[in-house]
């Protein structure tokens, strides 16, 4: 009976808030790539690269993140949020480590790329997945404010690890920098993982009951019958587009702000902190709305916000500060948005059974977006000299986004 079962030695109730409150600190560990513009000038002046290799390391991060999910979450159905948790903290610690000790050995932007990019990536992608899941189940009745507020500690991250950042490469340089963040988070996730786990199956809240029609809704699909289904199809381009345009944002934030609004560096660095405040309260906001106007029309007003920011940066010049905070915190907005979306949306759509694998199949959407975002802010400034003809494609595309949402992004018919 759910009234039996024991969280932390409290009614399950209450004690899985606590579970959320764990799920947050852990990401807000592993979101510190978040504030990879803090670190994205010192690595170009160290490595003397340009914009477009400068963001390698951060397009690899995202990319190794996304890639390895759809695996993270096959594992997590065998070893659990605990043991994926330790394994996955561990293996991000130690990217961050390597990262502040190897390219002092063996110097060169892919040195970075593998340690940062490559292994750091790929540890967050194992340790994400446990959290995310842990608040879907325990949360049946709240799931878009449960994982909302799980993730929120991912875009939140940046108001925290951006200050640490610049304080620590204005202090130490860039390397060391690296070394001592892999130190504190190779402690904190594996830490935190170990009171990680799921209810028993058919667990729910008590006194809740499912609405009316949510189990049709939310037919427990397999991968193979989701990625049939144009419902899996709507919803994987439109967070590709989602995460590209937020993604984008991130990865170039303070170079924006110093090369084009021609803010000082510590104060794009503080900016990057506010950001991430949008990026982190984006999340339990999308997630609620998404439970209030279904996925559908949560994303359609995401990408109504993303396509008013783009024309607003196309505007963008030395001391626009106005214009570039509304419009760079929208997009912050926006991403955070879509991690409380995507993850809300499948469950919805396809079931919980097999949502662990499913979302990870879905997640590989973030990771083309991350790559896309690279491509096209890295070719904007090295062709162009400015990130602000980036903001043409991300603004037509969200455009496109508003359609492909409306008219894909719905619950499927499940073929009997």
């Amino acid at each position: 009976m759910a009234e039996e079962t024991k969280l932390f030695g409290m009614p399950a109730e209450k004690g899985r808030w606590l579970l959320v409150v764990l799920g947050f600190i852990i990401n807000l560990c592993l979101g510190s790539v978040y504030a990879y513009s803090v670190f994205k000038v010192p690595v170009q002046n160290l490595f003397k690269i340009g914009a477009f290799d400068g963001g390698l390391p951060f397009m690899f991060f995202l990319a190794f993140f996304a890639g390895i999910f759809p695996f993270s979450g096959r594992l997590l159905e065998k070893v659990g949020p605990k043991i994926l948790g330790i394994i996955g903290g561990a293996i991000v610690g130690l990217g961050w480590i390597l990262s502040g000790i190897l390219p002092a050995m063996i110097p060169g932007i892919w040195t970075l790329i593998i340690t940062y990019g490559v292994i750091a990536g790929a540890g967050v992608g194992l340790a994400y997945s446990g959290p995310i899941q842990v608040a879907t189940r325990w949360f049946p009745d709240k799931k878009g404010l449960a994982v909302g507020l799980t993730v929120a500690g991912f875009g939140g991250s940046p108001f925290v690890s951006a200050y640490v950042a610049k304080a620590l490469i204005d202090s130490v340089t860039v390397l060391p920098t690296f070394l001592y963040l892999g130190i504190a988070f190779l402690v904190l996730i594996i830490l935190l993982s170990i009171p990680l786990k799921f209810p028993a199956a058919g667990w729910k809240p008590a006194g809740w009951t499912p609405k009316a029609g949510a189990a049709v809704a939310a037919a427990d699909y397999e991968s193979s019958q989701m990625a049939k289904t144009s419902s899996f199809w709507g919803l994987f381009i439109c967070f590709t587009i989602g995460s590209l345009a937020g993604l984008m944002a991130i990865g170039i934030a303070s170079p924006v702000a110093t090369g084009i609004i021609k803010l000082d560096s510590a104060i794009a660095a503080v900016l990057v902190s506010v950001f991430a405040i949008f990026n982190g309260g984006g999340r339990p906001l999308f997630g609620w709305i998404t439970d209030r106007i279904t996925p559908r029309y949560a994303a359609v007003l995401s990408f109504v916000i993303i396509l008013l920011a783009s024309i607003g940066m196309m505007f963008a010049g030395p001391g626009t500060t106005a214009l570039y905070i509304i419009c760079f915190a929208a997009f912050w907005l926006c991403l955070g948005g879509w991690l409380a979306i995507a993850p809300t949306s499948t469950a919805t759509f396809f079931g919980i059974k097999f949502n662990a694998r499913n979302y990870g199949i879905m997640l590989l959407a973030y990771g083309i977006g991350a790559i896309l975002a690279n491509f096209i802010s890295g070719f904007a400034n090295d062709i162009f000299g400015s990130y602000v003809r980036a903001f043409i494609p991300v603004g037509i595309l969200a455009f496109i986004g508003i359609f492909i949402a409306f008219f894909m992004m719905k619950p499927p018919r499940k073929a009997s």
